[in-house]
């Protein structure tokens, strides 16, 4: 119970009490009767309290019909290593599936661990945006033609190639200004470390 509790000492002051009576009393007692506030122990933290380490992807240059024809036996060259904490001990950490066009099935890509640091490292096909299935140069290719020739390219679908035309416009317009050359702009955004044709901003 918390309450108020009215202290005389040689300043007759009053102080108002957090803690319980009991412990004010210990205290009290073990100090020669100063009033002494004592200090909470440190909380612990326990694992859920703890800063996550993200993953980090690391753009590799494989060829994507190796890896479907060979699967989970495709020899995936070790990070020398982490690119978090400069660890040289990186460990493999399994497999996460990806899709990419011309191909039916998902690929497997390999994943490793830093011990040291808990980092996680995700290989990427170089030459692919994050959570896209074409490649770069195809995506930018079908908005080239679209932008010079005004016809959408018949090479993929027009409603993935309308989303990145429209993507591609609403981050030009946040990063660089709606006046700004499209073509240019995707260069640009890429420069800056953005994937000029996702929604995200």
């Amino acid at each position: 119970r918390r309450e108020i509790f009215k202290i005389i000492d040689k300043r007759e002051q009053i102080f108002r009490l957090n803690e319980p009576l009991a412990t004010w009393l210990f205290y009290l007692e073990k100090n020669g009767g100063r009033l002494c506030r004592p200090i909470p122990p440190e909380p612990k933290v326990g694992k859920s309290d703890q800063p996550k380490i993200g993953k980090m992807i690391l753009p590799v240059r494989v060829k994507l019909k190796d890896i479907s024809e060979q699967g989970k036996n495709f020899k995936w060259e070790r990070p020398s290593q982490c690119p978090r904490c400069d660890s040289v001990r990186v460990w493999e950490h399994g497999f996460v599936t990806a899709y990419f066009d011309d191909f039916d099935e998902c690929l497997y890509l390999r994943r490793f661990r830093c011990p040291d640091c808990g980092c996680v490292i995700r290989m990427k096909p170089e030459g692919y945006f994050k959570r896209f299935h074409a490649p770069v140069d195809v995506i930018r290719s079908c908005l080239h033609q679209r932008l010079r020739c005004g016809r959408w390219s018949p090479l993929l679908g027009k409603s993935r190639q309308r989303h990145w035309l429209l993507a591609l416009k609403r981050k030009t317009a946040a990063f660089l200004g709606f006046t700004h050359n499209l073509l240019s702009a995707f260069d640009r955004l890429m420069g800056m470390g953005q994937i000029p044709v996702s929604r995200g901003i």
